[in-house]
């Protein structure tokens, strides 16, 4: 959350259900995302992969040592504003084209910032 944001603030948590495989414009979905929320000065945001899941059409996917790929699902949460969060919206509409985009209502616990960037 941006430096404004304290304990007891509300604000959104936006969930992005993908797969691994997923692609946007010749590179990685998960990655687009990434950099498309700090292009517009989101708070943050973590991807997560996951090792096993399914979706819609109840396709197992799963990393068995046998197996190179199985489009592992990934997951991305970004918390901010309702503000920011809506800034990131149209471009997921775009580029979302096979999974699942949830939101909901979070209260800041703790967040605290050394303000040491690291990328």
């Amino acid at each position: 959350m941006k430096k404004g944001m304290r304990k007891g603030d509300h604000a959104i948590l936006l969930r992005i259900y993908i797969g691994e495989l997923d692609q946007y414009k010749g590179k990685p979905l998960w990655e687009a995302i990434l950099y498309r929320a700090r292009e517009l000065h989101l708070a943050g945001a973590t991807v997560i992969h996951g090792v096993a899941g399914f979706g819609a059409a109840s396709h197992l996917h799963t990393a068995k040592i046998l197996r190179l790929s199985e489009d592992l699902p990934v997951l991305i949460e970004i918390v901010d504003t309702p503000e920011n969060i809506d800034k990131i919206m149209p471009f997921l509409e775009e580029a979302v084209r096979d999974g699942m985009i949830t939101t909901e209502k979070v209260e800041i616990v703790k967040y605290v910032h050394s303000g040491k960037g690291k990328i």
